[in-house]
Formats: structure tokens, C-alpha cells, sequence
């Protein structure tokens, strides 16, 4: 009892204000901060991909799941847009997002780059540093280190002034400076290693008192800690390129980031644990899940191609909603391996051979304090090992800690949190015609240009990233004695919308992985003059890669053919218009909208590029809301003048169905009644099937097994040779544990088997083994309330229904 009070005060004290850090330094085996070592988890969250009103519960929400460090990119396009002009309002705030990390006692890591990837627009590089003069991004080249070592001195000043470094009292503990930048660093030959030391020494020469990361920089120089990145550091990370330097994980990717055409990427709870107290037991300290929240990318901030959605299977969904099991069970992790704190970061390691695939790393301080991490390498098969004269059965592909190097703890392919479904509920249909409005986007032709080149304009450079799209125009005499023509149009943009005469002819768009196909139209041409109109659109700039300055993008050539000839104009007298008029009289606000004239919605012939405003009241309730644009094709959508986002509804993955279909429209965006709703359609979308849902947890689902381990938060270390160990109190059985989100209750029992039953949370029936009081035993203890925890043990049913089987006890609730 003694060893587990000396543990539960540990969690205890682990669990009070650590926002005021003070000294950080480190060593070879952890970050040290006020001489203590420690061993860290850290989760991303990005203050611009929420808003400043859903800070504070998911920082809340991330403490609760045993994060000891909020982490976050710095986004230099965001905060200046235009050099010196600096924006850290609304969502941009930083400096609060700090602040509310601090205020729910948690550190913060800053990793500030200033590039920083992150399927971010072009990286978060702003695109004005493409216009200075013999620029090369991210190589030791002076017109970008000085932009660089400009931004970056900038957010320091900020942090240090509001007094947010642990050197002086605040919450950061670590900052990043680059990213990545070990993949491209031999595309720059001999520009590149002068370069990293360069920006090491900067950043160290900034003196913010805590230390500094590079991830993927295997070369880091002294004292910047190289870390790493990817889903498997533990099997991956060749170590920290000193002795002195720890090891630390700064990206481990709960899912995968999505783009248009794809299918979600799920990682499971049990990978993610397993790979997690893998990299602990092979002395790592330090583990930030990239995301723990994904969030939104709002407006244009996407890189190319990438869902508006980010990161969404995270243990946070893109709401805000515990994604389960994967947030309770990296919960149970965090707790169990805090239980190990002391042997793990006062203890010798060693390594003992289990079986061909199996072993084990024990962490020994005396015969008292001492952990270890049980590892089977198997991915097929159950294995029972022996370790110190007990014996263990692992699960496949497994890891078992032992706080006290005899009693389980936790194994991380024994899930015993519980599994939630998310629902949508309608609740209101956009589908009255007299409601919407219409706005045609004029097709505008050579004559309506200012802006005009004899030669094809690159797209990017040409639009500076104030709009996603870029007009091409010429105008020319038909003298073909022809009667059919074909447009060929070549493009390197994302997308392409072709217009002969002011009629639409043609579309083709490209993927992520796939260029652009070339365009060909079959089109009819008036005798005489004739209007070409391309419309070249970008879902999202580049953002990773070398040389990121001299991409390009945009309509390559142009040509019309006849049957007996052709006529190239790729260098042509060509006319541009920079983004669409809408955009230009900013038709998504009250003030734009008021100043056009919206016709009733289907009075006209449809055309392609139409802008669509309706107006909504906000749902009743907390639940998060969200744009269900299931009928729509491919756009934009602005809430009360707010832009949630790009959509791209009619690019299906391979199974047939959208990437995204529900945008998210945070409430704070939101009044109580007549929300001005505007959509930029490119394509055939149907407004009239748009409707307003919200978004919630409705079943919670509970699947374990008499051989799962008790909850780790009942865990204390007991001796094996005491006679009544095997003596289970009720406390420490495997358990079901059921908990709805607040406001809502138990309902009703939608399925409970205590025996064998088949399948799992997803999909299951009763087995061959079932005890007849399973249902209204579970009934009993359940309905009616928010929380409910029942052990998986046959006493709580009368009767054990098959004696000397293996049982298990799978309820399915509804939370109402």
C-alpha cells in the first residue's frame, strides 16, 4: 500500500500548476526544468485552426488526457501578410493561446520555423518573399536569412515581453527553429549545411533561456536538439547526435493529414500506444502527438489539395469531440508510464531477451523502485513469456508496463476505454427557394482586362495568393474554313475552367498526386471575332519541397485545332484578371452583399461560377455545427463574412463518396437568427440541398475481456507472494466504463452480452455463451445515468453462463 501512495502522490504532484517553469536545461536522458527531470507529452494544437472561444476546453481536454505540454506552429503568412504589417488578432492571437496554456498550468513548445510545412499554404512562407530580389528560400542566401532572422527575432520579442519563457516564469519550455529540413538539405549542395548552422546559431543567439529542436536534422548543431519525426521513432530515430542531448519525439502522427479524392487515415489506439511506450522504454522523454487537435483550415490556408478538415481522426476531432478509444487509451498510457517516472529517469537500464521476437527493458533504481516494458514483436500471435519467474501473455504486436516490475499495468493492445459515434442531426433544411439568391460571376473577355502580356503569365506569381483563381483572356478572328475545332489547353494549376464566347466548353482538374490532364474541347467558333476565357484556379499552394520559389503554375500553352490546321497561342496578346469580380466587391459580407443584386434563385439559365446567399438561425443547443454541403460541387463558403473554408464535394475517393461533406462553423461565428450564408459554387451544385446539422456524441460502446487489465488509474503494485493476491477485489477487475458527453444520459441499452459475444463495438450478435440477466443487470446499474462503470465479472450477474470460458461483456449505450 505504501508503494502505491508514494505513486498516487506522484500523479498527484504531476497533476498541480506547472505553468511557471523556470530554469530549462537538459541532459542525455530528459529536459530538466527547475533541476528535475522530466518525462514529457505533448500534444499540437494550432490556435489558428480553432477559434479563441474553443481554446480554453481543449487545452482542458488535453490535460484530462495526460498532456504535460501544449504544442504549436508559428504561421509567418498569417501574422504578416504583407512586410511589416503584422496581424495577431482573433485566431492569430498567439500570444493568448500561450497564455490560456499557461493559466490551465501546462508548458508550451513554440516552434516557430518560420517555414513549417504543416500542410499550411506554401509552407507559411509568406508569398511576398517571392518578389525580392534573388531570393532563395531556406538556403544560405542573405535576402531569406535576413526575412527569416526579421520574423523570428519578432516572435521572441513578443513571447519575452509578455514574459511567457520558463526562464522568466512562463509556460515555454521549447522552441523549433526550421523543419524538416534533413529531407531537402542535399537539394541545396553546398548552400545547405551553412545554412542549418546558421539558423541554429540565430535561434541560440536569441537567448530565450529554454532549448532549442530541429526535427529531421540528424546534423543539428550543437546545442539544438535534433528530433524526430513519424509514426515509428521508437524502431526509426537513429538518437540524439550527442549523449548530452535527449531523445524527443516532436511529431508522432495520430492519423495522417487527408487530401481531396483520399480515403480518412486510421490509426489505431493500440499502434499509437505500442510505438509510444516503445520510444519510453528505449529511453526517450519527450512525445508530442501531431495533432492531438487537427481543427479547420479556415479560409485559404489549406496547402494544396488538403481538406479544409484537419487531422480529424485525432484524439480531439476537428469539433473538439473525445475521439474514442484513441483519447482514453493514450490516457491510460500517460498514466501507467507516469506510475514508472522514477525508475525510468533515476534507474540503470537493461535489456533481457524474452523469446525470438520478444524482450524486455527493465528500469532499476534498488529492489523497491524498479519498471519495466514487456515487448512482443510478434504481429500474429499471443506469446507467454517468462519474467522474473512469472509469467506474461502478450498480445500480438504488444507492449505490457510494469510500474513495480511484477503487476501489469497497462497493455497496449488491451483497450478498455470506451468507443464513441459521432452523429449528425439536421436541424434546418436550406431547401426554400425564396430563401436564396444568385449572383452570376461575369465571364469577363480580353476587352475587360487591364493587366496584359504578350506571353503566358505564371499563375502564382501573378495573383500573389490574394485569390485562389487567375483569369487568362485573348480574343481573336476566326478565318478557319473549318467547321469543327478542339480547344487543347495544357495547365499546371489544379483546376481549369474553359469558356468559348462566354459559354462553358470544358473542365479538368489534377490530384495530388497526379498532374493536370490536358484539356480538349470540341468548340463551335463565330465567323469573326471570338472571346477565349480560362479560368485557372489553385486549391491550395505548394508547401513542401526545395526551392519552393521557383514553382510554377498556371495555363502552359494554348491552342485551337482544325481539321487542317492549328493555331498556337501560347505567346499571344493575352489579357489577366486577378481572382473573381465577387471577390473583388467581397459579395461574402453584409456591406458587398447589400451593394449587388442578388436575383431568386433558378430565375436564369444555371451557370457555372454562381454565388449563392441564403440566411439561417443558429441552432438551439452547444453542439457543434457544421455546413452539411453534400449537394454542392466545388467552392467556397463564408458564414457571416468568415470564410469556413474551401469545399470539394464532387471529388470522389474511390469508394464513391466525398473526402469531406460537413464543414465546420464554430458558434462563435455565429447569431442567434439571420446568419448571412454565402457560397461560391464553381461547378452544378444544388443549394437548395444544403442544410445546417450539429454535430455529437449520441452511443457510447464498452468491449472487455475478463483478460484486460483493471483501469491503471486503480493500478498499485502488489506482491506476488502474498497469499491473497490472487484474491481480486472489486477495484481492480477489467471494467466496462461508460461516460456520455455533458448534458446527456444513458437512455437506453442498445445491446449488452456478458459471455461470448461476436464482433465488436462496430458491428456485433450474441455468441454461444450468453448470461440472460446480461441486459437488465447492465439496465439497473446504467440507465438514467451519465456515468456508469460495471466489472466484467460473473458474480454481477448471477450466474457465470459458461464455466471455464473466457468471457467478455459488450455493451452498447445511447447517450440522450
Amino acid at each position: 500500500m505504501g508503494r502505491f501512495l508514494f505513486l498516487l502522490g506522484l500523479l498527484l504532484a504531476a497533476a498541480v500548476d506547472i505553468s511557471s517553469a523556470g530554469n530549462v536545461t537538459y541532459d542525455g536522458r530528459s529536459l530538466i526544468i527547475d533541476g528535475q527531470h522530466k518525462i514529457l507529452f505533448s500534444g499540437s494544437i494550432h490556435y489558428p485552426r480553432s477559434t479563441p472561444q474553443m481554446w480554453p476546453s481543449l487545452i482542458a481536454k488535453a490535460k484530462a488526457g495526460g498532456l504535460d505540454v501544449i504544442e504549436t506552429l508559428v504561421f509567418w503568412n498569417l501574422h504578416e501578410p504583407q512586410p511589416g504589417q503584422f496581424d495577431f488578432s482573433g485566431r492569430r492571437d498567439i500570444v493568448r493561446f500561450i497564455k490560456e496554456i499557461q493559466a490551465q498550468g501546462l508548458y508550451a513548445c513554440i516552434r516557430i520555423g518560420p517555414f513549417i510545412e504543416g500542410e499550411w499554404s506554401y509552407g507559411g512562407l509568406p508569398f511576398w518573399l517571392h518578389d525580392i530580389p534573388g531570393i532563395v528560400y531556406r538556403s544560405d542566401n542573405e535576402p531569406f536569412k535576413y526575412q527569416m532572422q526579421k520574423f523570428v527575432s519578432k516572435i521572441v520579442s513578443m513571447m519575452k515581453t509578455e514574459k511567457l519563457y520558463a526562464s522568466q516564469g512562463g509556460p515555454i519550455i521549447l522552441s523549433q527553429i526550421e523543419n524538416e529540413y534533413g529531407m531537402i538539405e542535399a537539394a541545396f549542395r553546398e548552400k545547405g549545411p551553412p545554412y542549418v548552422r546558421w539558423a541554429a546559431e540565430m535561434a541560440v543567439g536569441l537567448q530565450t533561456g529554454v532549448p532549442w529542436v530541429m526535427c529531421k536534422q540528424n546534423d543539428a548543431p550543437d546545442p539544438v536538439i535534433n528530433a524526430c519525426n513519424g509514426r515509428r521513432c521508437g524502431e526509426t530515430f537513429p538518437g540524439p547526435n550527442s549523449p548530452n542531448k535527449p531523445a524527443i519525439w516532436t511529431e508522432n502522427w495520430t492519423s495522417f493529414y487527408q487530401v481531396y479524392g483520399d480515403e480518412p487515415d486510421i490509426r489505431s489506439a493500440e499502434d499509437i500506444a505500442f510505438h509510444v511506450a516503445l520510444f519510453i522504454a528505449k529511453k526517450g522523454s519527450y512525445v508530442n502527438y501531431y495533432m492531438y487537435h487537427g481543427g479547420t483550415n479556415f479560409g485559404r490556408t489549406a496547402s494544396a489539395y488538403i481538406l479544409t478538415s484537419y487531422y480529424d481522426q485525432a484524439p480531439l476531432d476537428e469539433y473538439g469531440l473525445f475521439r474514442q478509444p484513441k483519447w482514453g487509451h493514450l490516457k491510460e498510457l500517460h498514466t501507467a508510464i507516469k506510475l514508472c517516472m522514477d525508475p525510468l529517469l533515476s534507474g540503470v537500464c537493461s535489456t533481457m531477451a524474452l523469446g525470438q521476437s520478444q524482450q524486455a527493458f527493465v528500469y532499476g533504481v534498488n529492489s523497491v523502485d524498479c519498471a519495466a516494458f514487456l515487448v512482443n514483436n510478434d504481429t500474429r500471435k499471443n506469446v507467454v513469456v517468462t519474467f522474473q519467474d512469472s509469467l506474461y501473455e502478450l498480445p500480438p504486436k504488444s507492449i505490457s508496463i510494469l510500474p513495480d516490475c511484477k503487476t501489469e499495468a497497462f497493455n497496449t493492445a488491451k483497450v478498455s476505454t470506451q468507443y464513441s459515434t459521432r452523429a449528425v442531426e439536421t436541424s434546418q433544411k436550406l431547401d426554400s427557394i425564396e430563401k436564396w439568391g444568385e449572383y452570376k460571376e461575369a465571364i469577363p473577355t480580353f476587352e475587360d482586362t487591364s493587366l496584359r502580356e504578350n506571353m503566358l503569365l505564371e499563375h502564382m506569381n501573378t495573383t500573389k495568393d490574394i485569390s485562389d483563381y487567375l483569369w487568362y483572356t485573348f480574343s481573336f478572328q476566326n478565318d478557319f474554313s473549318d467547321a469543327e475545332y478542339l480547344l487543347n489547353v495544357t495547365s499546371s494549376a489544379h483546376v481549369l475552367h474553359a469558356f468559348v464566347n462566354g459559354a462553358f466548353v470544358g473542365y479538368t482538374h489534377g490530384s495530388f498526386k497526379t498532374k493536370t490532364p490536358i484539356l480538349e474541347s470540341k468548340v463551335t467558333l463565330n465567323n469573326g471575332t471570338n472571346h477565349i476565357s480560362l479560368l485557372s484556379g489553385m486549391v491550395g499552394l505548394p508547401d513542401s519541397g526545395p526551392y519552393l520559389e521557383r514553382r510554377v503554375a498556371g495555363v502552359r500553352s494554348v491552342m485551337v485545332k482544325g481539321e487542317h490546321e492549328i493555331k498556337d497561342f501560347t505567346s499571344y496578346s493575352w489579357g489577366y484578371q486577378v481572382g473573381l469580380l465577387g471577390e473583388k466587391l467581397q459579395v461574402y459580407t453584409d456591406i458587398g452583399s447589400s451593394k449587388i443584386q442578388w436575383n431568386t434563385y433558378g430565375s436564369s439559365t444555371h451557370q457555372r461560377l454562381t454565388w449563392y446567399k441564403t440566411v439561417f438561425d443558429a441552432p438551439a443547443g452547444k453542439e457543434p455545427v457544421a455546413l452539411n454541403l453534400e449537394s454542392m460541387g466545388k467552392g467556397e463558403a463564408w458564414v457571416n463574412g468568415q470564410s469556413i473554408g474551401r469545399y470539394w464535394v464532387s471529388f470522389l475517393t474511390q469508394k464513391g463518396s466525398p473526402s469531406q461533406t460537413w464543414y465546420s462553423v464554430p458558434r462563435s461565428l455565429l447569431k442567434p437568427t439571420d446568419n448571412l450564408l454565402i457560397i461560391l459554387e464553381e461547378e452544378n451544385g444544388y443549394p437548395l440541398g444544403i442544410s445546417i446539422d450539429t454535430i455529437s456524441i449520441t452511443k457510447v460502446c464498452g468491449h472487455v475481456s475478463e483478460s484486460h487489465l483493471p483501469p491503471v488509474i486503480s493500478w498499485r503494485g502488489q506482491n506476488k507472494t502474498e497469499p491473497n493476491y490472487n484474491k481480486k477485489h472489486h477495484g481492480r477487475r477489467p471494467k466496462v466504463q461508460l461516460r456520455c458527453p455533458p448534458g446527456r444520459s444513458i437512455s437506453s441499452i442498445l445491446f449488452s452480452s456478458y459471455g461470448t459475444p461476436t464482433g465488436d463495438c462496430g458491428s456485433y450478435a450474441l455468441g454461444s455463451c450468453h448470461s440472460s440477466h446480461s441486459l437488465a443487470t447492465v439496465e439497473e446499474a446504467c440507465l438514467g445515468k451519465r456515468i456508469c462503470s460495471f466489472p466484467v465479472w460473473s458474480q454481477k450477474f448471477g450466474d457465470d453462463p459458461c464455466p471455464g470460458i473466457l468471457k467478455t461483456l459488450l455493451v452498447d449505450a445511447q447517450c440522450t
